[in-house]
């Protein structure tokens, strides 16, 4: 191995021996277990962001862990056609070149759209190549891909045979840019500063006049009735009467309805059915007309009289200056409000009255809240997304699921033009199946993107056919996803799947937070705060990238992303790296059926092998519950501070010693113990623990299917860890002492330990090499009846005293001042653990290990305290 890690080195090529040995394909294997995860598909907008490289590497994490385990793992990439979005991209490219998709047409536009998904598709590839992820690219699915056609069209025509889909005239939501149909959840609503405009509406008869107020002045050219509420006493001489609407000569009725809130304003309401989706149920009730002003582009139509052509909000200012001259307008009052923006456009949205397909929700939405109630419901991690998700469903309202784009899933339906019915077929028909006429035409609406993504768990194992993958890998075992998509995609993958597989799509949904910047601010390109993964790959390595990012947070917190984090994981990478060149320049010619740990283990020895089989433990536990970080943390902890700082150093006296016997334990118990580390760095980190995992003597044909380590119970040894904590606590204090007096780690120094007991006196004595060699030791007493004369400094351990003597090692008073410091601290230990256990709450309601474990604080601090008074005592005679 190379002297310095050198990321870029190590990652050439290394993906390409993966794929071509396909250690990444599902086994198959039926005596195994299985586990699948389906990734969540990027959209063909563009290139991966931060988001996307945090929430895959989740994935790939426990696909690399589990297919280590032994299971038949399945983790199936793809991608979304993600109409809206990406339809929108194509026309502003087209726009630059001076054409638009109605120059082009439907077919040749398509065309674009397909290049420029064949395009992006392949940068998305190279991008997961280039993080590592280990996909099965064998069943790699597309949204639009033939298979998933047809599985969209057998849902909709089911749906529909139902009574579950269905056409009409409904208030939905508009974006006037990309002149299509939003559902509730691509609308984001902003609070905006507006005004609310009180308006006087004449009554036909002349005896007076109504007041209404209003944000958007330009709907009201489609008013069609005032309504109070019946209950309303000031306006009980007023219902049936009729007003003159402001600008038109049309009359419109007063009428009543509950909806109204009396105490709201004037208590009465101007009602436009086709432009606000209250207004519009009112209209139902009432049998009201309904009509549209605008246009599809947001432009006043033909019903605006004289404002025709106008944009709505250039419209809005024109009525506004004709409302004043003509005395209807009372005042104008700033109002904030919340306002829909689209979610793909940022237009503001338009409730507008139109004709679109919709799903029933109800009927669908009872199966998944009665999956939660029961014992077999799907479990979100953390718990608190699940009532998140729960009240949502309960209350959800109609999907609209047509789309006035090009690009997507057309709708499997076919109008008439002899009957006007309509035909709904998997397959394309050639007659109308009312009146056998040819003359029919597909709807020339395509479906939400979120329709055919609602499919993605079983619609990819190859569904409606029943196959092996099906049978084999659905249910998936987990899905890992944003917080941001619960709704529009965690939510319709639920009760889709009921309605068609009859089982819930995942058993877990872990649900993770945004990647923001060092700030807290969500990265947006608008804001230039973005960071691509790529660029932190070329700075950093794809393996710092991964361990950063994947242990950064907590499970459903978002993520701050800081380059010294990065940074620091590099560190972490070269330190595995140097520690890992250490043993190999000690193995010489040791190989695989060297390694031997049946021969006469030490303290040391002992002592890593019980921290590694813990490790092994724990770091499983936390990965299995999702908990990265921990899990990060821990091995973070065992490797830098247990394997490379302290092992590793009590190492050399046996590697650079005579006894062979000793060298040969020595080296199995590195190689065994970094093997197991690599192993259990290797989901986080793919890249540099396949490389060193290659050139440590092993078996098998790469990490990635190497076996799990699992905590074996005949390496643990619980008294050599009390053992080590003891001689790291003796060399701890001797270098802090060393630090104190500014005595180089250098300069030899004479050191006497005094035992206060014989388990203590014996357990030293077994660990006199290794604190002899760590404190740099000229000579090493211990001894429980040391007597010095001449003048020491001294520390204090648990269940032993250290005495260096001061002869040319420092000055008198600056260890008196040191004492003294030392002993407020312990006066302040002393009292802080005694007020905790004289307090009966605590005694009563704490878990008894706990106060236990105060308890001999207490005692352990107070034999410190007075081992430092006496010696104060000492220095002061």
């Amino acid at each position: 191995m190379p002297t310095k890690y050198d990321p870029k080195a190590v990652e050439k090529d290394r993906y390409q021996f993966w794929l071509d040995n396909e250690l990444f394909k599902a086994s198959e294997d039926e005596n195994k277990e299985t586990f699948s995860i389906v990734l969540p598909p990027p959209n063909v907008t563009g290139m991966l962001h931060m988001g996307h490289a945090l929430d895959f590497t989740l994935q790939d994490i426990l696909i690399r862990m589990k297919r280590m385990q032994g299971f038949d793992t399945l983790w199936l990439p793809g991608m979304d056609h993600a109409g809206i979005a990406t339809q929108a991209k194509v026309e502003e490219k087209l726009r630059e070149e001076g054409i638009s998709r109605h120059d082009l047409g439907r077919e040749k536009f398509l065309e674009k759209v397909w290049e420029w998904k064949h395009h992006f598709a392949s940068i998305i590839h190279d991008q997961w190549k280039k993080i590592g992820f280990s996909m099965d690219y064998s069943r790699e699915r597309f949204t639009m891909d033939e298979g998933l056609s047809q599985a969209v069209r057998k849902v909709f025509v089911d749906l529909y045979n139902k009574g579950l889909i269905y056409r009409g005239k409904y208030i939905i939501n508009w974006d006037p840019a990309a002149r299509t149909a939003l559902s509730d959840i691509e609308v984001i609503h902003k609070e905006v500063k507006g005004a609310l405009h009180h308006l006087r509406y004449p009554l036909t008869d002349g005896t007076g006049y109504i007041q209404v107020a209003t944000t958007r002045p330009e709907t009201m050219l489609g008013d069609t009735a005032i309504a109070v509420h019946p209950e309303d006493e000031r306006y009980q001489g007023l219902i049936g009467k009729t007003v003159t609407l402001p600008l038109t000569n049309r009359e419109i009725p007063i009428i009543v309805d509950e909806y109204v809130d009396k105490e709201f304003g004037t208590g009465a309401v101007k009602v436009t059915p086709a432009h606000d989706p209250n207004d519009f149920e009112i209209g139902l009730r009432h049998d009201l007309q309904q009509i549209v002003v605008m246009d599809e582009s947001g432009k006043m139509n033909e019903n605006a009289g004289k404002y025709q052509g106008l944009d709505r909000f250039d419209a809005r200012k024109q009525i506004i200056v004709d409302l004043q001259e003509s005395g209807v307008l009372v005042e104008i009052e700033e109002h904030i409000h919340s306002v829909g923006h689209s979610e793909r456009s940022g237009a503001v949205v338009e409730p507008y009255l139109s004709t679109q397909w919709f799903v029933k929700m109800k009927p669908l939405a009872e199966r998944a809240v009665a999956l939660q109630k029961s014992e077999d419901k799907v479990q979100f991690v953390p718990e608190r997304f699940e009532k998140l998700y729960v009240d949502w469903i309960e209350n959800i309202r109609d999907w609209c699921i047509s789309r006035q784009l090009w690009w997507g899933h057309r709708i499997p339906a076919w109008h008439c033009e002899n009957c006007k019915e309509i035909t709904v077929s998997i397959d394309n028909p050639t007659h109308c199946s009312h009146c056998n006429s040819s003359n029919i035409s597909q709807d020339e609406d395509v479906l939400d993107t979120w329709f055919s993504s609602a499919l993605w768990p079983f619609s990819t194992m190859g569904w409606p056919e029943k196959t092996n993958d099906l049978n084999r890998y659905f249910p998936n075992s987990v899905l890992i996803t944003g917080h941001d998509i619960i709704y529009p995609w965690v939510a319709r993958m639920i009760f889709t799947a009921l309605e068609f597989t009859d089982k819930k799509p995942f058993q877990d949904v872990l649900i993770h937070g945004l990647v923001r910047d060092a700030d807290g601010i969500k990265m947006s390109k608008s804001l230039g705060n973005g960071i691509d993964p790529l660029d932190v790959i070329d700075q950093y390595g794809t393996d710092a990238m991964r361990f950063m990012i994947s242990t950064g947070s907590t499970p459903g917190q978002d993520l701050r992303f800081r380059w010294e984090r990065v940074e620091s994981a590099r560190n972490f990478i070269n330190k595995i790296w140097n520690a890992s060149r250490f043993t190999l320049m000690n193995l010489d010619d040791f190989g695989v059926d060297d390694m031997d740990l049946t021969g006469e283990l030490n303290t040391a020895d002992k002592w890593i092998l019980t921290r590694l089989q813990e490790t092994i433990s724990e770091v499983t536990r936390q990965l299995d519950s999702y908990h990265y970080n921990e899990a990060g943390r821990i091995l973070y902890e065992f490797v830098w501070d247990e394997f490379c700082d302290w092992y590793i150093e009590f190492a050399k006296l046996s590697l650079y010693g005579d006894d062979e016997k000793a060298k040969l334990t020595t080296r199995s118990v590195l190689c065994y113990t970094l093997d197991n580390i690599l192993k259990l760095l290797h989901p986080f980190m793919p890249f540099v623990t396949e490389e060193i995992w290659q050139n440590l003597p092993h078996e098998g044909k790469s990490i990635v299917i190497a076996d799990w380590p699992i905590s074996q119970q005949n390496y643990q040894f619980p008294k050599a860890v009390e053992q080590m904590k003891l001689y790291m606590e003796v060399i701890r204090s001797v270098r802090n002492i060393r630090a104190e007096v500014n005595a180089p780690m250098g300069k030899k120094i004479n050191i006497f330990i005094k035992p206060d007991n014989e388990n203590t006196l014996h357990d030293l004595q077994e660990g006199e090499q290794w604190i002899h060699k760590q404190c740099n030791a000229e000579s090493l007493t211990i001894d429980s009846n040391i007597s010095i004369q001449e003048k020491t400094i001294s520390g204090v351990v648990t269940g032993a005293e250290i005495l260096l003597p001061l002869a040319g090692l420092i000055d008198i008073q600056q260890e008196l001042n040191r004492l003294e410091k030392e002993l407020k601290t312990l006066d302040s230990e002393v009292n802080r653990v005694q007020k905790k256990l004289s307090n009966q709450g605590f005694i009563g309601k704490a878990p008894a290990h706990v106060v236990e474990e105060e308890r001999s604080k207490e005692k352990d601090y107070l034999e410190k305290r007075d081992k430092v008074k006496a010696r104060l005592a000492e220095l002061q005679n």
